[in-house]
C-alpha cells in the first residue's frame, strides 16, 4: 500500500524581477524620481522600483562639493544677460547626460555653465568659465596595462589610452571614477572615488596614469596579492571645462612582490 505521506518538493525560488516600465503615448521614457517611485535604466531597458531615501550625511567631501556648486550658480548670476542668452544657445548643441541618448535632449544655459565651473575646478583650475560652443569629443578609450605600489599606501595604475579624431589630443584629460575590492567583489556606485589623471594624453596612443593615494584605507580594505576594479571614465577638455559620457570599465589586477 502505498503511503498517504508525499515527500515535499523543495520549491523552486521564484527570481524577484523589477517592473520594467511601458511607454505610452503621453510618456515615452522615464529617469529620477518622484514621490514614492524611482525610474532607472539597466541594459538599455526603463524599470520602476519603491523610491528610497537614506539618511544624507553632509561629509567633507560633499560639503566641499556643495560649496563649488553655490560659487558656481553665484558666478552665473553674475554673468551679463547677453552672456547668459549666449550660453543658452550654446546649450542647444550639449547632450545631456540622462536618457535619452539619441541627441533629442539638451541642457540649459545655466547647465552648461555650472558643468563648465566644476570642469574647470576637477582641473585644478577653478575660475569662470568662457562661452564656448560644444564641440564634438574625440573617440576615446583605455585599457588597463599594469599596477604597482611606488610608495607605501600609494597605487600607481597605468592604461593604454586611445584618443583619435582630433589634431589636439594634449587638451584632453581623463577623470575616472574608482571602487575597488577584493578580487571578485561586486560594484557600489556609492563607494566610488574621483581620481584624476596625473596629465593629460601625449598623443592619439599614449600612456595614462592614475595615483591613487591612502588606497586601502580610502576602500577600507586589507593587503592583498592584487584587487578587483570597478570604475566610470569620462573625457575632460582642458579649455572648455566640457566634458564627454561616461564609459564603464571593469577589471582585475595583482601587485608585483
Amino acid at each position: 500500500m502505498r503511503s498517504l505521506e508525499a515527500k515535499a518538493k523543495p520549491k523552486t525560488p521564484t527570481p524577484i524581477l523589477m517592473p520594467i516600465f511601458r511607454p505610452s503615448i503621453l510618456i515615452s521614457d522615464a529617469y529620477g524620481s518622484t514621490k514614492d517611485l524611482t525610474w532607472f535604466h539597466r541594459g538599455g531597458k526603463c524599470f520602476v522600483k519603491d523610491r528610497t531615501s537614506p539618511p544624507y550625511a553632509l561629509t567633507p567631501a560633499r560639503e566641499e562639493y556643495l560649496d563649488v556648486h553655490r560659487r558656481a550658480l553665484a558666478a552665473w548670476r553674475e554673468q551679463p544677460h547677453e552672456t547668459q542668452l549666449l550660453w543658452n544657445e550654446y546649450g542647444k548643441m550639449a547632450i545631456s547626460h540622462r536618457p535619452p541618448y539619441d541627441n533629442t535632449a539638451h541642457i540649459s544655459g545655466q547647465n552648461l555653465f555650472v558643468s563648465a565651473y566644476h570642469g574647470f575646478y576637477t582641473l585644478g583650475n577653478e575660475h569662470i568659465p568662457e562661452a564656448q560652443p560644444f564641440g564634438p569629443f574625440p573617440v576615446f578609450a583605455m585599457e588597463f596595462s599594469s599596477a604597482e605600489v611606488p610608495a607605501e599606501g600609494t597605487l600607481l595604475l597605468k592604461f593604454q589610452a586611445y584618443c583619435g579624431g582630433t589634431v589636439s589630443p594634449e587638451r584632453y584629460r581623463i577623470l575616472m571614477k574608482l571602487q575597488l575590492t577584493r578580487p571578485g567583489g561586486g560594484r557600489r556606485p556609492t563607494k566610488f572615488r574621483n581620481v584624476l589623471a596625473s596629465s593629460c594624453c601625449s598623443g592619439e596612443e599614449s600612456l595614462v596614469e592614475f595615483v591613487v593615494p591612502d588606497y586601502l584605507q580610502r576602500w577600507d580594505l586589507d593587503a592583498l596579492p592584487g584587487y578587483g576594479a570597478h570604475c566610470r571614465y569620462i573625457v575632460l577638455d582642458t579649455q572648455t571645462g566640457y566634458r564627454d559620457q561616461y564609459r564603464d570599465y571593469r577589471f582585475q589586477f595583482d601587485l608585483p612582490r
